[in-house]
C-alpha cells in the first residue's frame, strides 16, 4: 500500500505491535539484486516500509537522465514484490526526516554504506533503533543495466 506522507505518523502508530524495517532508495529498474535486498531486509521484522526518492529527488541524486520510470510507476513494481508492504515517497536528498518520523525498529541499507557514512544512521540510533548492512549482489545495479543498454545500441 502507497502511504501518503502527510499520514506517516499515524500509520505508524496503527503499526504498534510489528516490527518495523526501513528502508530507502530510487529502485529506478528493478532487478535480481534489489530483490535479494529487500527480501533480506524484510527477514529483520514483522513490515517493510520503504522510503521512495520521488523523481525530483532522484534527478538531483543521478542526474537529469533518471529516473528512467516515473514514481509511480517504481511504487507498484516494488508493491508487487512480496517482501514490500508499504511505500512512502519523499523528496529529501537524505531519508532522515521520514525515518525521524516513522521511528522503524530497523533501518536496513546497502552494505556500500557504513555506520559512519550513513547519515540516516545517528537518527535511528538516537531514538533506540537498530541499524543492520546487507551485502550487496556483486554486479547488479541499474547503472550496470542502463550502461549494458547503451553499449549495445
Amino acid at each position: 500500500m502507497l502511504i501518503n506522507r502527510k499520514n506517516v505518523v499515524e500509520f505508524r502508530r496503527s503499526l504498534k505491535n510489528k516490527k518495523i524495517v526501513f528502508t530507502n532508495g530510487c529502485f529506478d529498474i528493478i532487478h535480481a539484486g534489489h530483490v535479494r535486498y529487500l527480501t533480506a531486509a524484510k527477514s529483520f521484522g514483522d513490515i517493510l516500509v520503504v522510503g521512495l526518492n520521488t523523481d525530483e529527488s532522484v534527478r538531483r541524486l543521478k542526474g537529469n537522465s533518471r529516473p528512467i520510470n516515473n514514481q509511480n510507476d517504481r511504487a507498484e513494481v516494488l508493491l508487487g514484490l512480496k517482501a514490500v508492504d508499504y511505500v512512502i515517497l519523499f523528496g529529501e536528498r537524505t531519508a532522515e526526516a521520514l525515518i525521524a518520523e516513522i521511528q522503524p525498529d530497523i533501518y536496513v541499507k546497502g552494505g556500500d554504506y557504513t555506520l559512519e557514512t550513513l547519515p540516516e544512521a545517528k537518527i535511528v540510533q538516537n531514538y533506540g533503533g537498530r541499524v543492520e548492512l546487507v551485502n550487496l549482489v556483486a554486479g547488479k545495479s541499474t547503472t550496470n543495466i542502463i550502461e549494458k543498454i547503451l553499449a549495445e545500441k
